[in-house]
């Protein structure tokens, strides 16, 4: 029987193949060290833990809302209106499985055929898919990549058509690790307004920003609030990526249209799972402080010693758990180094190109999901290499 693909590209699937040929070496036995995957190394905080398995305990085993359970919605809400600075009441908040869940209902709900979704690029490429499996058709905008890939309206505006319908925003931003700038987003608000347009603002590191800098919510800005899905989940910041838990943030006009979609697809987020989301909003938050001075520590080690390697430039990433350096200098393509790392320094790395023909000549190396002692070997791994 053949199986319908239905307009689905491989765009979020292409690094299937690093995944095969990582799992090859490793079924050898070869220690390999992963600064691909965009996971914390840290453990869930312990008070987080520990309300789950309460929550069991009390029985808290059955259907609940749709919604999410009220309490969390109402503490999210709370932290909404405080943190991102949206004006939003609990009946604005849509309990999800992850960010990735949260994403899918927006786009599913939001397009019709033929719809066009401008993505800024680099992109982070799982919003493709689901953007094709909702019958849109994706449009790239690229950043100024010469200037720290600022977000320039103008180009946006020249890809900008009569079937537009929403433009992505990752924010702060995979892979570049950019966090933009209240006027870059004033420019992107002024632009959805003129155009009539939605933005879906992806936000999953809203907590991991460095040196002083602010994350401000598109949503918090004029007239975006009606026109603006924020995705929000606690997968990095607190170290719950397993968990699968994350939320929606939207104007009540547009949240039937979501509730459609995740009424049929999960019915609700796990029941208890929800009391530790409830901890995490709501109990101690010095946890993230810890985890987001160990993320710096790591940040600066891996540019510090990158800018030393030949061929490679390094900018510091202003938030996420990512650095992107330029490695066009190698004489190497992206993929050609990404391949030459894994086979010879046994260092799993991510082709630019993943995130796009803007990112040929660059690597995205998560500086997140391995301890500092085993990111301090992976860099030696990668300067071994690039020395011979």
């Amino acid at each position: 029987m053949k199986w319908p693909a239905r307009r689905i590209s491989e765009s979020s699937t292409k690094s299937f193949g690093m995944y095969e040929k990582a799992a090859r070496l490793m079924a050898q036995g070869i220690d390999l060290i992963h600064l691909e995957v965009g996971m914390p190394c840290f453990d869930t905080p312990a008070h987080i833990k520990e309300a789950v398995k309460a929550a069991l305990d009390e029985g808290k085993v059955h259907y609940s809302d749709f919604r999410g359970v009220a309490h969390l919605r109402e503490a999210l809400a709370d932290k909404v209106r405080k943190f991102n600075k949206i004006d939003v009441s609990p009946d604005e908040i849509l309990v999800t499985n992850g960010l990735t869940h949260a994403s899918y209902a927006a786009l599913m709900a939001a397009l019709d055929e033929g719809d066009e979704v401008i993505l800024l690029e680099p992109y982070y490429p799982q919003h493709i898919n689901k953007i094709e499996m909702a019958g849109g058709r994706v449009v790239t905008a690229p950043l100024d990549a010469e200037n720290g890939y600022r977000i320039r309206p103008e180009w946006i505006e020249e890809k900008i058509t009569p079937r537009t319908r929403m433009i992505i925003l990752v924010n702060p931003s995979n892979p570049t690790g950019r966090v933009f700038t209240r006027e870059e987003l004033q420019g992107l608000a002024d632009l959805a307004i003129k155009h009539d347009l939605l933005v879906l603002s992806d936000e999953v590191y809203e907590y991991i920003v460095y040196d002083n800098r602010q994350h401000i919510s598109i949503a918090s800005l004029p007239g975006m609030k009606e026109r603006t899905i924020t995705l929000c989940a606690f997968t990095k910041a607190y170290a719950m990526d397993g968990w699968r838990i994350g939320y929606a943030v939207a104007d009540a006009a547009l949240m039937p249209a979501l509730l459609k979609i995740t009424m049929n697809d999960v019915a609700h987020v796990n029941t208890f799972v929800q009391e530790g989301a409830f901890a995490a909003t709501t109990g101690p938050q010095d946890c993230l402080d810890e985890m987001l001075a160990e993320d710096r520590r790591k940040r600066d080690l891996v540019c510090q010693r990158l800018n030393q390697m030949p061929g490679v430039v390094c900018p510091e990433p202003e938030g996420t758990i990512y650095a992107f350096p330029d490695i066009s200098g190698t004489g190497m393509s992206s993929q050609q180094l990404a391949d030459a790392l894994l086979a010879e320094a046994h260092v799993v790395t991510e082709a630019g190109t993943f995130y796009g023909a803007a990112g040929e000549g660059h690597l995205r190396i998560c500086f997140g999901a391995e301890p500092y002692e085993r990111i301090e070997e992976a860099l030696d791994r990668i300067g071994a290499y690039l020395n011979r």
